[in-house]
């Protein structure tokens, strides 16, 4: 079993910059890839980007690239995401996910609210 805690949400103006951090505990060993996706009001969960645990391959969705960087600290068993030009579309819960190596497990933080102010 894996645990992770998202922390680093909070309430920021257009333009501005937030720095989220995914601690994982429990089964480290079993973990692949790790990555964030948001879920805004009324919307499907989404991908943000995620990161491969060996050599860091790096997966961003379109509306974030080049203003979001995920990174990812194997020593610390955690994953970060470093969220600039922030904009209200950004506004959501974004979670913290990990899946196992073979794909087979998936496990979820319980979110961290962003919200966007124009």
């Amino acid at each position: 079993q894996v645990q992770l805690v998202e922390s680093g949400g909070g309430l920021v103006q257009t333009g501005g910059s937030l720095r989220l951090s995914c601690a994982a505990s429990g089964s480290i060993s079993s973990i692949n890839v790790m990555g964030w996706y948001r879920q805004a009001p009324g919307n499907q969960r989404e991908l943000v980007a995620d990161i491969t645990r060996i050599g860091g391959v790096t997966n961003y969705a379109g509306s974030v690239k080049g203003r979001f960087t995920i990174s990812r600290d194997n020593a610390k068993n955690s994953v970060y995401l470093q969220m600039n030009s922030l904009t209200p579309e950004d506004t959501a819960v974004y979670f913290c996910k990990a899946v196992s190596w073979l794909g087979s497990r998936e496990y979820w933080g319980q979110g961290t609210q962003v919200t966007v102010s124009s």
